[in-house]
């Protein structure tokens, strides 16, 4: 792999030594016969989206080209040249200079290809790649399972740094005799205080604070419930979760292969200053239940979604749940009196999960399937968003697809979202990061970077729960001792 930077002086230079007959020659023999106005096969798809000023080096390839050339443009200006077989890999040096320039700016892309069908080269129509001046959250945390229900024992969260490609674990399920581990949370982006879910042999939900993590026994706290799907309140005393009976069953015939759901459910928040659990008689009771619970950015409202309670499986196309929202009171933890239905299935139609406001509280972002509770198993999923403000729709259709698109998050200056989908092969889940704009709406969603874009399909495991930190998470220890 070859990368050729430019200097506005680089012409000048080439004349002062004498060399430009050189050149022209070197460089004629190598360039394409022919020329196409269709744009490039090029994966993962990069053509006319727009990027964070601060992510990783866009790499791209081309399924069985013998050879590859990538000429990065901004404005008249040639930056830099890259060359290599069949996969594009920009140095990230090269390229983190580009977007410092290109700010605000658009880079132009003429991508040329030698393969069977082309011996001698072809140049394809060149496409865009603006550079937002909104830079992302810099990591986000997910965790990385076999999408199946056999070989989910190999598991971990990990972390990735998004201004380049490094990874690595948080915690694996080695650390907890290859339980489930899940439902990772952080207090306001922080990677010193977050909170995450261990199942199985001893197992408990973790609270890490500055490095050390220790156990959170709340089925031993009164009234004895299992937690799950935290949600943290933005002053960081409170913790709001939902009490889940969660099972699992396998269509017959179906387009949807496995379904997720729960038998019963119910809020709960936890006083991590009085360490003890706040119920609300209104709901944990049986007729109801209530699930995915998130507050709003000012710490003043409560969103959940909530389904009248079903014969299950025999009725479960009739489980719809709604969004709802109730006051909180932050000084005891207590929900208030009024409780607003915001997306209601008897007059919307479908079943709501994952209810995420937008940093500047204006924005409901959600997952829509057919019914249930769990959509990452609905190929029907779709992510919906309603204004707040004007309590209308948001047009999502640039970034949902025919396949499953479900759990989703904002960045901390509500800019960019990142999102879960199996878009690509209807198998594994991977991470697309999407820019907004309230005057313009969502943009064409970008792929998560990777160095070897071919790292996309050759790994074997799906991406789920994405969230942003704005920091690298360090654990001072492995946890495995907290489960012996």
């Amino acid at each position: 792999m070859k990368t050729r930077q430019y200097s506005k002086h680089f012409i000048t230079n080439i004349l002062s030594t004498g060399c430009l007959i050189l050149l022209i020659n070197a460089c004629t023999t190598s360039l394409p016969k022919e020329t196409s106005t269709e744009y490039p096969d090029i994966f993962p798809d990069y053509k006319d989206v727009i990027v964070p000023c601060n992510i990783a080096p866009v790499n791209f390839m081309i399924e069985n080209a013998h050879k590859i050339s990538a000429d990065f443009y901004l404005e008249h200006e040639k930056l830099f040249t890259v060359d290599g077989d069949h996969v594009i890999e920009i140095s990230q040096k090269t390229w983190m200079e580009s977007l410092e320039r290109a700010k605000g700016k658009q880079l132009k892309v003429v991508v040329s290809v030698w393969n069977d069908q082309h011996q001698e080269g072809i140049k394809y129509r060149d496409f865009r790649i603006t550079v937002s001046n909104d830079s992302i959250t810099p990591w986000i945390a997910y965790r990385l399972i076999p999408p199946g229900y056999v070989l989910w024992k190999t598991m971990g969260i990990y972390q990735r740094h998004l201004e380049d490609f490094e990874e690595n674990c948080i915690v694996s399920n080695n650390e907890n005799h290859e339980g489930c581990i899940n439902c990772h949370s952080f207090h306001n982006y922080s990677p010193q205080r977050f909170l995450f879910h261990a199942r199985g042999k001893n197992g408990c939900s973790v609270m890490v604070k500055n490095g050390k993590a220790e156990r959170l026994e709340l089925d031993k706290m009164a009234p004895y419930f299992k937690g799950t799907y935290p949600y943290w309140h933005p002053k960081g005393r409170f913790v709001v979760l939902a009490n889940c009976d969660t099972h699992q069953a396998f269509y017959g015939q179906s387009n949807n292969k496995v379904e997720v759901y729960d038998l019963e459910s119910d809020l709960m928040v936890y006083d991590s200053q009085e360490h003890k659990i706040i119920t609300d008689p209104r709901f944990t009771e049986k007729q109801y239940w209530e699930t995915f619970p998130a507050f709003s950015p000012d710490g003043k409202s409560l969103y959940f979604c909530q389904a009248r309670a079903r014969n299950i499986p025999k009725e479960y196309a009739q489980l719809k749940y709604a969004i709802l929202r109730t006051d909180f009171n932050e000084t005891n933890g207590t929900l208030g009196n009024k409780v607003d239905t915001i997306y209601n299935p008897r007059t919307d139609g479908g079943s709501a999960s994952f209810p995420r406001i937008s940093p500047d509280g204006r924005f409901l972002l959600f997952t829509e399937s057919e019914s249930g509770t769990f959509p990452i198993w609905h190929k029907q999923a779709d992510l919906k968003m309603i204004d707040l403000k004007t309590n209308r729709y948001v047009d999502t259709a640039p970034v949902n697809s025919k396949d499953v698109d479900s759990y989703h998050s904002w960045d901390e200056n509500g800019k960019w979202i990142i999102f879960s989908s199996r878009r690509l092969d209807g198998r594994y889940t991977r991470l697309f990061i999407a820019h907004f704009d309230p005057k313009i709406g969502f943009s064409k969603p970008v792929l998560l970077p990777q160095k070897n874009p071919e790292h996309n399909t050759e790994r074997l495991y799906s991406y789920n729960i994405p969230e942003f930190v704005n920091g690298e998470i360090i654990l001072e220890e492995s946890v495995a001792h907290l489960f012996e």
